[in-house]
């Protein structure tokens, strides 16, 4: 498996953390920035995570910023990609099992290291359920194709 993750200023020392972790489990990842902690605009860093996930370059990715939802925004604007802002496991299970989300967006400042690295664990270790969840990711891509022209 290949994760691609990014984060802003905010989220810089959580990525810093993380990929240290993925890298322990032996899990292929790519950092497209930040590198510090110096100011950068999220959407940028989105972008590139969001790009790679939507043509299928990595498998899953992960995005942080201080609160997850403007990385979350724009990942979304990206056809294939279904990115969850995850504030507990529960959530970040919800999002696998039901949504088939394959970006996790994640709040640097309403979670701690332990409390990302468990909801990352259970992202990535939670399989798409599909049955009933099938047809309601397959209208998502129906409304994506319809709306989404590239």
């Amino acid at each position: 498996m290949k994760i691609v993750l990014g984060a802003d200023h905010g989220g810089y020392k959580l990525k810093e953390e993380i990929k240290r972790y993925l890298a322990e489990k032996e899990i292929e990842c790519e950092d497209k920035g930040c590198f510090s902690e110096e100011s950068v605009d999220y959407p940028n860093i989105a972008k590139e995570v969001a790009k790679d996930v939507s043509v299928g370059k990595a498998e899953m990715g992960i995005l942080i910023c201080r609160s997850g939802i403007g990385m979350a925004i724009c990942a979304n604007k990206f056809k294939n990609v279904r990115c969850a802002p995850c504030y507990q496991e529960q959530t970040a299970k919800f999002a696998r099992m039901h949504n088939n989300a394959n970006v996790l967006a994640l709040g640097a400042d309403y979670i701690t290291v332990n409390e990302a690295i468990c909801i990352l664990r259970q992202f990535i270790a939670t399989p798409f359920e599909g049955g009933r969840h099938e047809e309601r990711v397959r209208l998502i891509s129906k409304i994506e194709e319809e709306n989404f022209k590239q």
